[in-house]
């Protein structure tokens, strides 16, 4: 998925102070001012809570802490008395091997407990496997006996993935090298369940594809009996392979080979089965349709049982069929299906209720995201959720108190707060986070909903978080205390966001703006906007921001604009999202160059004829299409590990939006940047990394390739081996940094007129 969160995390990486003094020679005002800030791009240094492990009671949450020694230890409070709790002390990390210590919790990723609570899997020396890491080695700890006890001894070191407990715990299944194992806690066993795993075959986890579009990772699943294990298989051949050639690791080049689909070519074929935890033969599912142009993203067992709830999507993602079979049976038929003109989404929160009599989903169907009822046939689909506004996540669900919690912003896009429904209601939602604090809420629900940890921040609010009770919703506990950090960011005097409204035709849009400091409104200032542009994220949100990477530039003289065009992934209804199906990269440079221009009419302190624009993966690719499609508004710009052409990005995300170019090859046309090339009148910079596993160098050079056709004067700087994060290897991500404020300042002269 391209989106910018590459962005802001590198912010955090930048030295203010080295900027600030080595990289302009200025120590003005305002540079002091900033010299203020502490390194690494955080503004200040406030307490974060972290994320919350839920213990199975939902009484009682863990926590990783260190010991007096500074040794990792597994904890747990009560959430009643907030009584602590040493679950796993550093001496029980710790095993004795080859005559000397190995601590087993240098690096330890994850922590979970078996259903009764008494083994605990921990998981260390962990690998990335492209953007997470979800490789490495698994130890099994037995909390009555004090035995810790290695998985899959004698396969390589950190090649298991994914082990879970059986139900009875008796058993760990996990997947290393394609293959699915399942080991014998008691006997120390392991035998392979799959065999035919290799470089094109993948059993129990995922191709590239599902990867990063589906957020598919880990791929199979216990039966509610133990009995069986039901997987993912993904056959890549046919699949159009991709290069990286390294050219810097050695003399002569070594290259990255790797299935990856375009939009248009061939996938890699998908199938679910299930096998005897046992081992024998897998019986595959014969799921009607193409198993390379449909889609099988989610699966599960229903609770308790070994009937699979199985979603399928066809390639378009118009539709999303329902499929239930159980072990042993012949009895796979489609229960439900959910469908769109435009797309869509996975149901990644379904909810069983009622003794499996009901389910959750969440659907568009009547033009805004909501909560659904749905029986366990098909036939019954009754709303939880009723109203004109988009629910946005479902947090918590109690049964027994007969509530859904849910996160939404009927009123202000840029915000988020709780709310609840009755389950079994008329639709009715009841606000539960205090609306006087204005910003973002989010929560951390137990599974039993009796508490959630909240936090609460706006652009100009540290974030606190608490402990909180429900179904009161009182605060119990605080958990972080940032008095001070708020003190010390209210100190530095910078200017936060501000908040605006402008047009785009008839449309009002959600922007935001950052002055420069010692900002004379009688004077007329440059504009850096940083955009998004894309459906799968939008970049206007009022919630804290530890980055300073948008305040330096401020600082230099620059007013800071961001804008969500249509089809940002904002709460505004399925009409504002999808009404740019088959056209993306359209409506996305029309709307950010109507809004920079309205925002300009209202406020005559902005220099219309110094506008730049930036962005990042799709932000890069927008900022193309603002630099080429509108040059009388966009004279400077600075677009980052961009998509060139969508025919060259991959094919879930690209024709999930754009259906494919065989069916689309206008809108392909249209949205694509390249085919606009000719458009370039001002200053470009293009930035891009050669390891780019995600959005392809290719881009880059192919688009180069257009504009010396075109005889474009550009700018170009290409990070060697740098993946789409551009963070890999030393001083990369503040080279970056500099070279774009080089770029802004020699381009785009800062300061107030």
């Amino acid at each position: 998925m391209m989106n910018r969160t590459t962005s802001s995390i590198l912010a955090t990486f930048i030295l203010l102070s080295i900027f600030a003094v080595d990289l302009h020679g200025q120590n003005t005002d305002n540079t002091a001012k900033m010299l203020r800030l502490r390194a690494y791009g955080s503004i200040v240094y406030p307490q974060y809570a972290g994320r919350f492990n839920w213990m199975p009671d939902g009484e009682h949450y863990m926590k990783i802490e260190q010991d007096e020694k500074g040794r990792d230890v597994i904890v747990s409070y009560n959430c009643k008395d907030d009584e602590r709790s040493v679950i796993i002390p550093a001496e029980q990390l710790t095993i004795d091997k080859a005559g000397g210590k190995t601590i087993i919790d240098k690096g330890l990723g994850s922590v979970a407990f078996s259903e009764d609570g008494n083994k605990i899997l921990l998981f260390t020396n962990t690998r990335k496997v492209w953007r997470y890491a979800t490789r490495g080695d698994y130890w099994v700890l037995n909390r009555k006996s004090g035995e810790l006890h290695q998985l899959g001894i004698g396969l390589p070191e950190s090649s298991l993935m994914f082990a879970k407990f059986s139900p009875d715990a008796k058993k760990v299944a996990y997947v290393s090298r394609n293959n699915i194992y399942v080991e014998d806690l008691a006997a120390k066993t392991y035998k392979a369940i799959t065999t035919d795993g290799n470089d094109t075959i993948v059993n129990g986890t995922f191709d590239w594809v599902y990867e990063e579009e589906f957020d598919c990772r880990d791929g199979f699943r216990w039966s509610g009996d133990g009995s069986h294990i039901a997987y993912w298989q993904s056959n890549t051949s046919g699949t159009g392979w991709f290069d990286i050639i390294n050219n810097v690791d050695s003399i002569y080049p070594t290259v990255q080979h790797f299935p990856y689909p375009k939009a248009g070519t061939t996938n890699s074929s998908v199938k679910i089965g299930y096998v005897n935890v046992d081992g024998g033969t897998t019986t595959w599912l014969n799921i009607p349709g193409d198993p390379r142009n449909n889609y099988l993203p989610r699966m599960d067992f229903i609770p308790g049982t070994n009937q699979l709830f199985i979603q399928q999507m066809d390639r378009p993602q118009h539709t999303n069929k329902v499929w239930t079979t159980t072990i042993g049976k012949d009895d796979l038929r489609v229960i439900f299906e959910d469908s769109d003109k435009a797309w869509v989404e996975t149901n990644d929160q379904v909810r069983w209720l009622k003794g499996n009599k009901y389910f959750t989903w969440m659907s568009e169907r009547d033009g805004w995201r909501h909560l659904y009822r749905v029986s366990a046939d098909g036939k019954e689909m009754s709303l939880i959720t009723k109203g004109d506004f988009d629910v946005i996540s479902q947090v918590g669900l109690s049964e027994k108190a007969g509530y859904v919690y849910f996160i939404a912003s009927p009123d202000n896009a840029t915000q988020r707060y709780l709310y609840r429904a009755k389950l079994f209601g008329n639709g009715e939602c009841e606000l539960v986070s205090d609306k006087s604090q204005k910003g973002q809420h989010s929560y951390q629900f137990s599974p039993s909903c009796t508490w959630a940890v909240h936090t609460f921040s706006n652009a100009s609010t540290v974030p606190e978080t608490e402990l909180m009770a429900f179904p009161s919703g009182k605060s119990v506990k605080k958990l972080t205390d940032n008095s001070k950090a708020q003190k010390e960011f209210d100190e530095l005097g910078v200017n936060t966001k501000e908040f605006v409204k402008v047009r785009s035709g008839n449309l009002l849009l959600d922007a935001w703006m950052i002055k420069p400091y010692n900002f004379d409104a009688s004077k007329k200032y440059p504009v850096i906007m940083d955009i998004y542009g894309e459906p799968a994220s939008s970049t206007v949100q009022d919630v804290w921001s530890n980055s300073t990477w948008h305040q330096y530039l401020a600082s230099l003289g620059y007013i800071i604009v961001s804008i969500d065009n249509r089809g940002a992934a904002a709460p505004r209804g399925r009409e504002w999202r999808k009404c740019i199906y088959g056209e993306v990269g359209t409506f996305a440079s029309e709307d950010q160059a109507n809004g920079i221009r309205d925002l300009a009419r209202q406020f005559p302190f902005i220099d219309a004829d110094r506008i730049g624009v930036t962005g990042w993966s799709g932000g890069g690719s927008q900022t193309l299409n603002c630099m080429f499609r509108y040059p009388q508004v966009f004279k400077t710009g600075i677009a980052v590990a961009f998509v060139a052409d969508q025919r060259l990005y991959d094919t879930i995300y690209q024709e999930r939006y754009m259906d494919t170019p065989q069916n689309n090859p206008k809108g392909y046309e249209n949205g694509s940047p390249i085919s606009w090339a000719d458009g370039l009148e001002g200053n470009l910079l293009l930035i891009h990394g050669t390891g780019d596993d995600n959005v392809h160098y290719q881009n880059c050079e192919t688009l180069v390739n257009k504009l010396i056709e075109e005889d474009k004067t550009f700018y170009q700087v290409s990070y060697p081996m740098r993946s789409h994060s551009i963070s890999e290897g030393e001083n990369t991500s503040r080279h970056l940094r500099k070279t774009m404020v080089d770029f802004w300042l020699k381009n785009l002269p800062a300061g107030g007129k």
